[in-house]
């Protein structure tokens, strides 16, 4: 069967080089939001809201919260080119710490030393209908996950091809689909190719291999203790993403198809349709007050966290599920990434470079529907790597077979360097083969992962992982503060969209008609 699905690939990749359009799979747009908590300069979680000068969460396009208050997203808008994204990331970092006094935001993702679920602040979003839902959202994910797992940060990966690559993949496949269905065809062969093979990302960027004690408060974990304040997995290169992270057994009940958009989102609707008994128990309104916004499976689409997402710009108030199915796929959120203490940014150009190519991977790769069971075998094949992915010799699950995942994982790049030249086209740097060449190295040197460089550090520094991650922190803030010439331009237009941000609030909260209890029925209306 891997023949078979060799020569598709071969003779989809030929296909694209061998048409006239060399650069067809150049000129994808591509945006990162990540997401930092606001820390006091001993390394505790700050209770201050939300800074005014980095305007309204609820409407600042650019900087906003994620499940806390002290939890800053920075979202960029799509770029084709990645150095024009990191500039404008890096901007954004600067603008944010001129506003943060003497506050730090914390470098990794896994949180710093945290006193309870009671000592991280929901993010409020004012008094409209939209920010009141929000809230209470939130407070919803807190009693069904605790506080604690949603403090977790990372770096998400927004990605959309070139219009053209459509056009020639269309001739290539043979395919007599309308353009929208084709293309929405092609995301969902990239999601399900992700969840075959995503798990290699883990083991290339993984960097959450260490937490802070104080995570687990008073839950038991099995995980061994590096020094005082910190536990670690030996081998591990993303706890984020294992089960002691976003893969927790809360959602195990949920089970979202991705061979198909009608799939898709038939299972989150019936997933934020159905009533879960031990939601239900929490209650939904409790002495007038919403505690979540419904007791059902999910409270709402976004509730569902898997490791790459289809989306679909939504218009003003409508739903992310009904967005898809009115309009297809537009682009893809990879959300697998954890925020790296080795780059100022989280990210670097790359770990973007790399992720394009490898996203183009799997729209090339054959990508037949997914059974249950084999949705069982990637689970398994992602958990292991998260926790286990550095350990010599590891088998992974490959179509029913055990698996060396490094001999897999040397396949899967050597299979990217024809994409990778091609990304080069006109390139003279050639600067996604060296992205490539860099992912390379780490399969034959297994501490050159950033997952193991962090465990050194800290064992060559003595720091425990929460005082590595403060210093880092400090360090790029100081880096952030240092930068010269700042780009005043584009510093000033943040200020102003910050201004405008909180007129914009201002005028949403004046301009509701509609009571919340009636908002949110007709929000969640399917």
């Amino acid at each position: 069967m891997r023949n078979v699905i060799d020569r598709k690939f071969e003779r989809r990749l030929a296909g694209l080089i061998n048409s006239r359009e060399r650069g067809v799979l150049r000129g994808g747009r591509k945006g990162v939001e990540k997401e930092s908590l606001r820390v006091t300069p001993d390394g505790t979680i700050v209770q201050s809201r939300h800074p005014p000068a980095l305007g309204s969460p609820l409407t600042n396009e650019h900087i906003t919260t994620d499940f806390s208050e002290s939890l800053i997203e920075l979202v960029t808008p799509p770029f084709q080119e990645s150095w024009e994204l990191l500039q404008y990331l890096c901007d954004l970092h600067q603008f944010v710490y001129r506003h943060l006094d003497e506050e730090l935001m914390w470098s990794t993702s896994m949180p710093c030393a945290i006193d309870g679920d009671a000592s991280i602040p929901l993010a409020q979003f004012g008094n409209s209908n939209v920010g009141r839902m929000k809230t209470i959202y939130r407070h919803g994910l807190g009693l069904r996950y605790g506080r604690i797992m949603q403090a977790i940060s990372g770096v998400h990966f927004n990605y959309s091809f070139a219009p053209a690559l459509w056009e020639v993949l269309k001739d290539v496949n043979e395919s007599k689909q309308e353009n929208q269905d084709f293309i929405s065809e092609q995301y969902f062969s990239v999601l399900r190719n992700y969840r075959r093979f995503g798990w290699l990302i883990l083991y290339l960027f993984g960097t959450s291999p260490a937490v802070s004690k104080s995570f687990f408060a008073t839950r038991e974990t099995t995980l061994p203790a590096l020094d005082a304040d910190t536990y670690y997995e030996p081998f591990g290169t993303s706890l984020r993403m294992s089960d002691i992270g976003y893969r927790n057994k809360n959602q195990s009940t949920v089970s979202v198809s991705v061979n198909g958009l009608d799939e898709y989102v038939r299972d989150l609707s019936n997933a934020t349709s159905t009533p879960f008994p031990d939601y239900q128990a929490l209650g939904v309104q409790v002495n007038g007050e919403y505690r979540q916004l419904n007791s059902n499976i999910l409270q709402i689409e976004n509730e569902y966290y898997s490791y790459i997402r289809p989306k679909r710009v939504a218009r003003s108030g409508e739903r992310p599920g009904h967005a898809l199915r009115r309009a297809g796929v537009e682009y893809v959120e990879v959300r697998a990434l954890d925020v790296s203490a080795f780059d100022p940014v989280g990210v670097n150009q790359n770990k973007l470079r790399f992720l394009e190519a490898f996203l183009a991977l799997c729209v090339l790769r054959e990508s037949d529907p997914i059974s249950r069971n084999e949705q069982e075998s990637l689970d398994a094949n992602h958990l292991k790597v998260a926790r286990r992915g550095r350990e010599p010799g590891l088998l992974l699950d490959r179509q029913g077979r055990s698996y060396s995942m490094m001999t897999w994982a040397k396949e899967l790049l050597d299979s990217m360097q024809g994409i990778c030249e091609m990304l080069d086209n006109g390139e003279p740097a050639r600067p996604y083969m060296a992205a490539l060449e860099q992912q390379r190295v780490k399969i034959d040197d297994v501490d050159r992962t950033p997952s193991a460089r962090l465990l050194a550090e800290m064992r060559q520094s003595g720091e425990s992982f929460a005082q590595l991650t403060l210093r880092m922190s400090q360090l790029h803030k100081d880096y952030f503060l240092g930068l010269y010439p700042p780009n005043e331009r584009r510093l000033a237009e943040f200020a102003a969209e910050s201004a405008e941000s909180h007129a914009e609030q201002q005028h949403i909260e004046a301009n509701d008609t509609l009571s919340f209890d009636a908002y949110l029925a007709q929000y969640l209306k399917d």
